[in-house]
């Protein structure tokens, strides 16, 4: 797909320029701006005559709009085309084809890179393979890019993405999804167009019958465990309960909450300490707790006052249900599944990632 309008696309080439003439020893023109059929239906969207320390090439740009893995197996055919075909006329300088596009993914840039073929996004990073000449420039992903993959991993959408990794193993129908999720139709079906640009599902079936089965679901949690330094974290109530341990607390958490009917489930290094021992003590008891007069009055009950320093427990506000998905009931404690126990640990303290790690390996298993 081509940029939105012509000027989308010139501000892009013409940033692109820019990034390259402020490189030393670099010297680009343009050569053309409008499309040219050289032989058969090969064409290139504009030409760059490009200059490094006195080496000439001859850069045929490729404009696309957003590319992500499942685009660049058809990208990577039309930037061999032109480059056969235009190596032809071109018989002096090297003819090397470059994909410029408002957004790459992650994702499809590796691949690019490991087929050595060049690109630029708006974000200004820039991969130039060439005989004799190597430019490797990496930026942050444009806004674009950034808004659209922060959306993905918040709200109710994180709720389709972890019911997939919980359940990685089994095949789902849209609605199947979407009951299990707790989310509409709407939601899981826009969840499931974006994992598949990003080439993460296989589907079997059409239309109504369509099932899908998340085959990479590795690569799922690790671009959402990336994610999280760019989502904004939950707040926390803190509040300190004397003459408790972590250990005895937590117990007494599961009665009171039990007796209150509170809906709750313990995360962070309480709960993985639960699931795959790694500390040796625990200070503090995390837990998603969904707020309202039975959770006011279990907190009553528990004698907890609020605190800014030395909180032995620290409560985050679930807004709905399906921030409490998949959790389980050990030992008759409700924790937090460990999908959400390890993304809450990679945002701790101490040694709280070492323990994600840990738990990553010894109950997520991939």
């Amino acid at each position: 797909m081509m940029p939105e309008s012509p000027t989308t696309e010139r501000q892009l080439i013409e940033q692109f320029l820019d990034t390259l003439r402020a490189l030393p020893e670099v010297h680009a023109e343009l050569g053309h701006w409008e499309p040219i059929g050289l032989i058969g239906d090969s064409r290139h969207d504009a030409q760059v005559n490009l200059q490094i320390a006195g080496k000439s090439f001859t850069l045929l740009i490729e404009a696309k709009k957003a590319v992500y893995p499942r685009d660049v197996h058809q990208v990577l055919w039309q930037l061999g085309h032109i480059r056969r075909n235009t190596s032809v006329v071109l018989n002096r300088d090297e003819a090397v084809p470059l994909l410029v596009a408002e957004s790459i993914s992650p994702g499809a840039k590796e691949l690019l890179r490991a087929e050595r073929v060049g690109y630029y996004d708006s974000g200004g990073s820039l991969f130039l393979p060439a005989t004799g000449a190597y430019l490797y420039i990496e930026k942050p992903p444009p806004k674009t890019l950034s808004k659209s993959m922060r959306s993905l991993f918040s709200g109710r959408r994180a709720q389709v993405l972890h019911t997939l990794l919980m359940c990685h193993q089994d095949w789902f129908g849209g609605k199947e999804l979407a009951e299990q999720a707790m989310v509409s139709p709407a939601t899981a079906s826009q969840v499931l167009t974006e994992l598949e640009r990003f080439d993460w599902l296989v589907s079997r079936g059409q239309g109504p019958s369509k099932e899908r089965y998340l085959k990479e679901p590795a690569a799922l949690l690790d671009a959402w465990a990336k994610q999280l330094a760019l989502i904004r974290p939950p707040e926390l109530r803190r509040y300190y309960i004397p003459s408790m341990k972590a250990d005895t607390l937590l117990e007494r958490i599961g009665q009171v909450f039990a007796t209150h009917e509170v809906g709750y489930a313990i995360s962070h290094e309480a709960a993985a300490q639960r699931y795959a021992p790694f500390l040796s003590s625990v200070s503090q008891v995390r837990c998603r707790v969904l707020i309202g007069t039975a959770a006011d009055a279990a907190i009553g009950e528990l004698g907890a006052r609020v605190v800014n320093e030395g909180a032995n427990l620290a409560i985050i506000e679930a807004k709905s249900p399906g921030e409490l998905l998949f959790r389980e009931q050990v030992g008759g404690i409700w924790l937090a599944s460990p999908i959400q126990v390890y993304l809450d640990l990679l945002r701790g303290e101490g040694r709280a990632k070492e323990m994600a790690e840990h738990l990553r390996k010894e109950r997520i298993g991939f």
